[in-house]
């Protein structure tokens, strides 16, 4: 199924388009934009290792922030950017292991997945060996070939912050770290003090929020070395299409449907939403999305006929689910680092019931959601009550695509690129 909103191809153009060299689709405008991006970039720009363990085709939140932040850094054109990252790890999907275009380029290191990641996550030291220290060979062995190229790491999480830290010594590289969660960190234990150490090496910590702030400086970093960002979306691809085509195109007609989009792990809370269906029969609950718990929601949705599992869901199509559902479920029982479906459904027209946790509390306030304790009750009361007011939930669903606008454009990844360029704009 194609994209709603999507524009016919005009196969004359793309033919044209063709015979100048161009990409089909890809206009002279674009051509002369992504032309003057690789061949204009000024002779002392910044190159920039990013180091993560998670990137596309792996799925989630700070996948798809990552692929936000180079597609941002391929149409601004004054960093070269290497994303240095582990082939798929939670999911089965596979990228090419080597992928360059215009100022971006892109390495994946083939590791072992079979799902590990997910289940080692209640081991943290036996998950940092197995996430560390063959991410930290493959980050040495590229230093010691494009080192010179390199004038900075952004290391994403504290994984790849060590890597970075621990290879300050003999590269010599400064690097700045961007947090992606609440990590629970508790002042005086061992991790704390780990995180301490690695971050003290750090020129500068990005914190996703406020929450996270408050978190590390509560373990002892310092103030001075710490900065909040926000996420940002693309809002010419997330945006509302007519919510009653969208039901019809999902198989919704008619029906009122609550979304869930994400990991399905436990701490996403999706029994909560569950048992939710279970005493909301009269409404629709649609689960999207990959993880370990996918044969409980295939039982759940044989069980029960007001629940769809729609499994995995490719990026370019949730704008559609997100237009067709009425509201958007986040029942996380962790404190989530802020929520980036949030934003996604908000820019879709589409308010949210959130948990009350981590930093979700700064991606939407009572104009266009609503934060409950993750209980099944809470989350049963507020759905019900937004079923029940049609014209309050039209009135949230009116605000939505605004109050996105206004806080998750594309202008907030100056945040970032100003850390590595020191201008912005």
């Amino acid at each position: 199924m194609k994209r709603l909103s999507a524009k016919k191809t005009n196969e004359a153009a793309a033919c044209k388009s063709c015979a100048k060299g161009l990409s089909p689709g890809m206009d002279e405008v674009n051509f002369m934009r992504v032309r003057t991006a690789r061949e204009f970039i000024p002779a002392d720009s910044p190159g920039v290792l990013i180091l993560t363990p998670f990137y596309e085709p792996n799925i989630g939140g700070v996948e798809t922030h990552l692929k936000d932040l180079t597609d941002f850094l391929r149409k601004d054109g004054r960093v070269n950017a290497y994303v240095l990252t582990y082939q798929p790890l939670t999911t089965k999907a596979r990228g090419s292991y080597f992928e360059s275009k215009d100022n971006v380029t892109v390495i994946r290191v083939p590791w072992i997945g079979l799902g590990l990641f997910h289940r080692l996550e209640k081991y943290p030291l036996i998950e940092f060996l197995y996430i560390t220290p063959w991410l930290l060979l493959w980050t040495a062995a590229f230093l010691g070939l494009k080192g010179r190229s390199i004038k900075m790491i952004h290391a994403q999480g504290f994984n790849a912050a060590f890597i970075a830290r621990a290879l300050k010594w003999l590269f010599g590289k400064p690097f700045i770290t961007s947090t992606h969660a609440i990590y629970g960190l508790r002042a005086g234990s061992f991790p704390a003090k780990a995180v301490r150490w690695i971050l003290d090496g750090a020129d500068k910590v990005l914190a996703l929020s406020n929450a996270s702030k408050k978190e590390l400086l509560s373990i002892g970093v310092s103030e001075k070395r710490v900065s909040t960002y926000t996420y940002w979306i693309d809002q010419d691809r997330f945006r509302p299409a007519r919510r009653d085509e969208a039901k019809k195109a999902l198989g919704l007609e008619g029906r009122f449907a609550v979304l869930f989009v994400g990991r399905l792990i436990e701490v996403k809370g999706m029994d909560l939403l569950i048992e939710a269906a279970r005493q909301l029969k009269e409404i629709t609950f649609v689960f999207a999305g990959d993880g370990p718990l996918s044969g409980e929601i295939k039982k759940a949705a044989e069980a029960n006929p007001n629940i769809v599992f729609k499994g995995k869901v490719t990026n370019s199509m949730l704008p559609d689910y997100y237009s067709a559902a009425d509201i958007l479920c986040v029942p996380s029982r962790n404190e989530e680092g802020f929520g980036r479906v949030i934003i996604e459904s908000l820019s879709c027209g589409t308010p949210v019931v959130a948990s009350k946790r981590g930093g979700i509390p700064e991606a939407l306030d009572s104009s266009v959601g609503v934060l409950v304790e993750p209980t099944a009750a809470e989350i049963v009361r507020a759905i019900e009550a937004l079923y029940k007011s049609p014209l309050k939930l039209a009135e949230m669903q009116g605000r939505a695509r605004g109050y996105a606008l206004e806080r998750f454009s594309e202008a907030n990844a100056w945040q970032i690129v100003e850390s590595y360029t020191g201008r912005h704009g």
